[in-house]
């Protein structure tokens, strides 16, 4: 069994009635917990993107100097995929 630890939250009382009516009241922890698992994972997305922000130089890579050419690169790609699926698959 997970351990797991009682804690207070406070919660202001328009939230729970609301929570009540969506969920139901025997099944407010599992949203809870559910809902903070969801936003710590995007908190730790964003902080992951954050801190890889400005690791790719526009000098460095010259062939994504625009929006067209990251369409046309991307483009190249599923058209690379495309072919060896054919290839491997037929049709």
């Amino acid at each position: 069994m997970e351990k797991t630890r009682l804690t207070p939250i406070r919660f202001p009382v328009d939230l729970l009635l609301e929570l009540d009516r969506f969920v139901g009241q025997g099944q407010r922890s599992k949203f809870i917990i559910e809902a903070t698992q969801k936003e710590l994972l995007r908190l730790k997305q964003k902080k992951a993107l954050q801190s890889a922000a400005g690791v790719f130089k526009k000098e460095d890579y010259p062939g994504f100097a625009g929006p067209e050419d990251v369409s046309s690169w991307v483009r190249r790609l599923r058209e690379e995929a495309e072919a060896r699926r054919r290839e491997i698959f037929g049709h």
